[in-house]
């Protein structure tokens, strides 16, 4: 005896609350708006929190995957992740990793100019993978289907991308202060060795310290009663 179930959808599961279409679509317009109903204040801009990485820097998969992901999953109603794929690198074809790096940095920043609202989903699955660049691919078709990988793999072999990573690389060479490593975590612009240690220790716990609205009840503790339901046994 099945006592709820939830039928499954084009979409997902991350995606189930974007809009009140797709809640619809994938029946969980009750859940969604009951998750609504915990979110902060708007009138508080979120954290801005920007990480300058390389594709295949091992302590910049570790960081990206373990904590920066983990955290803006809990925490997206107060933080905002930016990304720039770029670190140590000379330029787009000089890389600290070598050429697969150069040409993941360029695949990565073609993903968020051209899929931005799924971009981080998409780089993440690519970066928690065995080959970054093996995954790509099949990344982009999970978490955008509608989009060509012709179209993400052009722009990395074109103009769009060297012009993508020129950006990149500005922001970069012109962090204040000059980043010594990667990654290179910043809160709104403004980079503190103590904040990078709290931010390599607990990112979560960081990002609930520095927002400057209302705690939402994850960084509280406070837990929501939510709708229960259960497949029972026979």
């Amino acid at each position: 005896v099945i006592a709820s179930h939830k039928p499954s959808c084009g979409y997902p599961p991350s995606q189930w609350c974007r809009s009140l279409e797709i809640a619809i679509e994938c029946e969980v317009q009750k859940q969604c708006l009951e998750l609504n109903s915990t979110k902060p204040n708007s009138d508080v801009p979120a954290l801005e929190v920007t990480l300058y990485y390389e594709s295949l820097c091992p302590g910049c998969r570790a960081f990206l995957t373990e904590q920066l992901f983990p955290t803006w999953t809990m925490l997206k109603d107060i933080m905002k992740v930016h990304l720039v794929p770029y670190g140590n690198a000379e330029n787009s074809v000089i890389c600290q990793h070598g050429e697969n790096e150069c040409l993941g940095n360029m695949l990565e920043s073609c993903i968020i100019h051209a899929v931005d609202h799924v971009a981080f989903q998409i780089i993440y699955c690519m970066e928690s993978s065995s080959d970054v660049l093996k995954a790509a691919q099949l990344c982009l078709q999970l978490y955008a289907p509608s989009v060509r990988w012709e179209t993400i793999s052009s722009c990395a072999t074109g103009a769009v991308g060297r012009s993508l990573m020129h950006k990149n690389a500005v922001k970069t060479r012109f962090l204040e202060p000059a980043h010594t490593h990667v990654p290179w975590v910043t809160f709104n612009g403004e980079y503190r060795d103590d904040w990078e240690d709290g931010a390599m220790s607990s990112l979560f716990s960081l990002v609930c310290s520095l927002y400057k609205g209302a705690q939402p009840p994850a960084c509280t503790g406070v837990q929501k009663k939510l709708d229960r339901s259960f497949c029972l046994r026979l």
